[in-house]
This record gives C-alpha cells, sequence and structure tokens, in this order.
C-alpha cells in the first residue's frame, strides 16, 4: 500500500474468538488469497448488475405529487433545514414519483437529518395509500425511531408498530396482524421485521437505516430486498 494511503489500514477485529490466519507476502497461500478475494468482488459485482439490469426492466408505483397534507406536514417541522437536507428529500420525492423502482442511497453525519428525510418519504407514501417499513440495526434505535415517528405523525391518522424484543408477545402479534390487513402504516423494527410470519398487504417503500446512513428503498415487495 502506498505511504499516502497508509490511514486505510486498520486493526483486524475478526469474528469471535478465532484469529484469522497469517500468511507471508509472496508465498502461495498468499496469492491464492488474493484470487479468492478477486473472484468473490468480480462474482459480487456480476449479480449487482443483473440485479439493476432486472429493476431497470420493472415498471414501480408512481407516487402521486405532494398534496396540502404532505406541504402542511413539512411546515409542521420545528427546525430550519439544511440546503442539502432540502436537497435529498426533493430527489427522494422525485424518485418516488417516477414510474421505476427507486434505490436512493442518504448518507450523512450525526445532525445531517437523514431521520426527517426518511419521515417525509414515508408520509408521502402512506397518504398515498401504501405501508412503509423501517429496518434498523439495534432495539435502541427501533425505540428512538418509534417515538420520532409517532411524534412527526401525531396529528395525522397514521398508525405506527413496532416489532423489536422491546415488545412482549402479545404486542408483536397485535403488529403483525395490523401490519397483515393494512390497519398499521408504518412498521419499525430490527431483524425481526424480516422473519417470515410477517406479511404486508401493500408495502411501499422500505427504508434500511445503518445509523450513519439512512438507504430509502422503493420496492414492490419486502423479499426483493
Amino acid at each position: 500500500m502506498p505511504l499516502e494511503q497508509s490511514y486505510l489500514v486498520a486493526r483486524y477485529v475478526g469474528i469471535g474468538k478465532r484469529n484469522p490466519p497469517l500468511s507471508k507476502l509472496g508465498d502461495a497461500a498468499w496469492a491464492n488469497a488474493k484470487k479468492k478475494a478477486e473472484k468473490a468482488v468480480f462474482d459480487y459485482a456480476g449479480k449487482l448488475l443483473e440485479l439493476h439490469a432486472r429493476r431497470e426492466t420493472q415498471q414501480g408505483f408512481a407516487f402521486p405529487p405532494d398534496n396540502e397534507w404532505m406541504r402542511e406536514f413539512e411546515s409542521s417541522f420545528l427546525y430550519k433545514e439544511t440546503p442539502d437536507q432540502l436537497t435529498a428529500i426533493a430527489d427522494t420525492k422525485a424518485d418516488m414519483e417516477h414510474d421505476q423502482p427507486m434505490d436512493r442511497l442518504i448518507c450523512g453525519d450525526v445532525g445531517f437529518g437523514k431521520t426527517e428525510v426518511a419521515i417525509r418519504a414515508a408520509f408521502k407514501a402512506v397518504t398515498a395509500g401504501k405501508q412503509v417499513a423501517i429496518l434498523v440495526p439495534t432495539t435502541v434505535l427501533a425505540e428512538q425511531h418509534y417515538r420520532n415517528f409517532k411524534e412527526r405523525f401525531s396529528d395525522y391518522p397514521i398508525t405506527v408498530g413496532m416489532l423489536s424484543r422491546f415488545r412482549t408477545r402479545a404486542e408483536q402479534n397485535e403488529t403483525l396482524k395490523g401490519v397483515m390487513n393494512g390497519s398499521v402504516d408504518v412498521v419499525i423494527g430490527t431483524h425481526r421485521l424480516i422473519s417470515k410470519d410477517v406479511s404486508f398487504k401493500n408495502l411501499g417503500l422500505v427504508v434500511v437505516d445503518e445509523e450513519q446512513r439512512f438507504g430509502v428503498l422503493h420496492k414492490e415487495r419486502f423479499k426483493e430486498m
């Protein structure tokens, strides 16, 4: 690695308590490891190209333009949007209004306002008659988003549910029933959200929160993620 890129070197964390096998630079094991890595990257790139080529030929749901409720909801935001935040919101809504499936990455530091971008996309989807799924990595983040979404939607007839270990079995079953029959508009959850017993009536928007970036994906079916 060139010296000017030495900052890219970091300690390998590994998986579990096992240490990674070490090999000498230039020996056969190292050469084989590099070949396997190159092949894996090439294969993965091929799968991505195939996936996006397939998506380009599919017809998605085109959400309608903003209505009075949307404008009223946006004006109720308590803070001043940043220029980048407004651009991200406008671009996301423009993608949603297109008839091709959306695949958009929202990336920014803490405080950028990524959650509000997702909240407005969710509001647009729900007011068009679609359901929204928010997938998060931790139960704490699920609870945090649940409270934020509930608070932002409190003046509107939008039902928000949550699936995580913070919910009892009875509460989770009630949420699952609502997701299936359409009475739950927005559901926020951890990996529990992608279990086989989760079935949506009319899913239109999936938001994948990876903490430092919000990936907003408009899918016709959740299982295609």
